[in-house]
């Protein structure tokens, strides 16, 4: 065991063991008991620093190169560019990856484009404060009672009470029953004009001109969802899920 404990800190515990015919278990075993390594292993000498090439751009040249990268014209170009252009005015500073080093030191090398910055979007929201303010309204599938049949349930709800103000069941999906049914359901309820929201998602029925020209008649304000948000009409959603 002494010997390994010798030899270990030259070609390592695994190859000792192994040239003096000693099992690492063993050695392991009674290693708490042996003490520390002999002799340490001296740590590495730091590394020596790199010196300047000879070649190297001095100071002046840097800050030189620097200085046309920021003129007005190659402030949106990359350094290739910018070489490319110097080339054909017969002028060479550096070379291309030189640019870019200046440009790194400098904290310059993102993107040098002009990108347009979005302004914060707040998303849309619809708020109802007492009831017949906002409906929402939506299609959904129920089974039949034969297999591939479906019907089409027409629902409407009040946002603020969680009341269905109208349904109906049909076995198509238009623009003209969406039309009659909504109109129905509104002057059902006598709501006067410029009081009510209807919400609804981007469905063909929705969007259709029978019923954007019949709310416009009753005096009903209608909104849809945002473009490819699957979940903008939450309450009919929410409420279909429980049907089903």
């Amino acid at each position: 065991m002494d010997a390994v404990l010798a030899l270990a800190p030259t070609v390592g515990i695994q190859s000792a063991c192994d040239s003096l015919g000693v099992a690492r278990a063993s050695f392991y075993r009674q290693r708490p008991i042996l003490g520390p390594f002999p002799q340490p292993v001296a740590p590495a000498p730091p590394a020596t620093p790199r010196p300047a090439p000879a070649r190297a751009l001095s100071t002046g040249e840097r800050a030189g190169v620097l200085d046309v990268l920021h003129e007005a014209r190659f402030q949106d170009c990359a350094p290739a560019a910018v070489q490319a252009t110097l080339l054909d005015e017969g002028r060479y500073l550096c070379s291309t990856r030189a640019m870019y080093r200046i440009l790194a030191h400098e904290e310059e090398s993102g993107d040098r484009r002009e990108q347009r910055i979005h302004p914060p979007y707040q998303t849309a929201e619809l708020l109802a404060t007492a009831p017949n303010q906002l409906w929402s309204w939506d299609i959904t599938k129920p089974r039949g009672p034969v297999k591939w049949t479906y019907f089409y349930l027409y629902v409407v709800l009040d946002v603020f009470s969680r009341y269905v103000t109208g349904w109906m069941v049909a076995t198509r999906e238009t623009g003209e029953l969406a039309k009659r049914f909504l109109e129905e359901t509104v002057l059902k309820h006598g709501i006067p004009a410029g009081q009510l929201n209807i919400h609804a998602d981007r469905g063909r029925p929705m969007i259709s001109k029978p019923v954007a020209f019949m709310l416009a008649d009753l005096g009903v304000t209608k909104t849809h969802s945002r473009p490819y948000a699957s979940d903008d009409n939450p309450y009919s959603e929410s409420q279909f899920r429980t049907l089903k």
